[in-house]
C-alpha cells in the first residue's frame, strides 16, 4: 500500500482576516462570463486557470478556505496570462486576492496538483476528464495544494467573504458547491492531514 503524503494543517485561530479594496470582476453573470471566454478563446486559445486548495482545521477536522461572493463559492485563483507558468500565476493571484499589499509572491508555498478539470465547451459544466468526443477543450483548471504557515494575515476584498468550510460539508454537496469543490474530500483522501497545534 502506498504511503500517504503527510500535510500539516494549522488551527484557524492562527489566521487574522483583514479587508482591502473591492476586487471587481469583469463579468459576474454566468452567460456573460461564458461569452467572454468564447471571445478570449478565439484570440488566445485554451484558457488555463489555477486555484489554491488552502487547508486549516477547527476542532481537529480539516476545513478548506473558500471565497464567497453572493451565492458563488470558489477557491482563490484565476486565469493564467499567455505564456505564464501555472505556479507563478497562482502565487500572483493569491497575493492579489487574499494577501495584504506587502505580501511577496515568493512567500506562497505551492505544493502538488491535486486535481485537473476540463471545460469541453463554452458552458458551465466541467469534468475531471476530457470527454471522448472532445478534441479541443476550451479550459483546463488545475487545483494546487498550498501549504499555509501556522500564523498568517489575510486581506480579503471588501466585496468577498472568506469561509472555512469543513470537508464533510463539501462531500457530495454539488447542489450548493458544484462538482469541483464537492470533489475535494476525495481528492484529499490520499494525504495524511495532520491537525497541528489544537488550542
Amino acid at each position: 500500500m502506498a504511503q500517504q503524503i503527510k500535510v500539516d494543517i494549522y488551527n484557524l485561530e492562527g489566521y487574522n482576516i483583514g479587508l482591502k479594496a473591492a476586487h471587481e470582476e469583469k463579468e459576474t453573470a454566468t452567460l456573460a462570463k461564458l461569452q467572454q471566454m468564447r471571445e478570449s478563446y478565439e484570440t488566445e486559445g485554451l484558457r488555463r486557470t489555477v486555484d489554491a486548495v488552502m487547508l486549516v482545521h477547527q476542532h481537529n477536522h480539516p476545513h478548506v478556505l473558500l471565497l464567497q461572493q453572493g451565492h458563488i463559492f470558489k477557491l482563490p485563483g484565476g486565469k493564467c496570462k499567455p505564456g505564464e507558468d501555472e505556479i507563478s500565476c497562482l502565487k500572483r493571484k493569491l497575493s492579489s486576492k487574499v494577501a495584504p499589499p506587502d505580501y511577496q509572491d515568493s512567500q506562497w508555498q505551492v505544493g502538488e496538483c491535486v486535481s485537473v478539470w476540463y471545460r469541453p465547451n463554452f458552458e458551465a459544466l466541467m469534468y475531471p476528464y476530457v470527454p471522448p468526443h472532445v478534441t479541443k477543450p476550451k479550459e483546463v483548471k488545475k487545483l494546487y495544494l498550498v501549504n499555509l504557515p501556522s500564523k498568517m494575515n489575510f486581506a480579503i476584498p471588501r466585496n468577498y467573504k472568506i469561509l472555512a468550510v469543513p470537508l464533510f460539508e463539501l462531500y457530495e454537496n454539488t447542489k450548493r458547491y458544484g462538482a469541483v469543490l464537492s470533489s475535494l474530500p476525495q481528492c484529499l483522501a490520499r494525504y495524511n492531514l495532520q491537525c497541528m497545534g489544537e488550542r
